[in-house]
């Protein structure tokens, strides 16, 4: 679940600056741009993919805090709580994670029938 009236801001926010498209991820919904994530909310937090470089200097502002998914940080991404993005703020860090996305080459569209495909990894048994 996510803070959908959190998302028509985000949305509002973003239309302006930059062609993004939307996609369930992590239990809520992201924002992308060129196939790749600059935001997104999960809860009533807004989660940002900051890149590794500026990881640091967010972790520093105010609210903002790693984002742990699976109990691990996920260096690059922060989650800024609802207290860090009211007004002007939330143009600001939706600004740094539409930077960093569009710095990054966009990812080509999966054809129609085609799913998202992991390599399995084989196991071997241990005798």
């Amino acid at each position: 679940m996510y803070d959908t009236s959190l998302a028509e801001r985000v949305r509002l926010a973003i239309a302006p600056l930059s062609p993004f498209s939307e996609m369930k991820m992590f239990g809520g919904i992201a924002f992308l741009v060129g196939g790749n994530m600059a935001c997104g909310i999960v809860g009533d937090d807004l989660m940002v993919r900051v890149g590794p470089a500026a990881y640091d200097e967010c972790l520093a502002r105010p609210h903002a805090r790693p984002m742990e998914f699976t109990g691990r940080p996920m260096k690059g991404m922060v989650y800024v709580g609802p207290a860090g993005i009211s007004g002007d703020q939330l143009v600001a860090w939706i600004q740094l994670g539409l930077s960093y996305a569009g710095s990054l080459p966009p990812k080509r569209a999966p054809a129609r029938g085609e799913g998202k495909q992991r390599p399995t990894a084989r196991r071997t048994p241990r005798t």
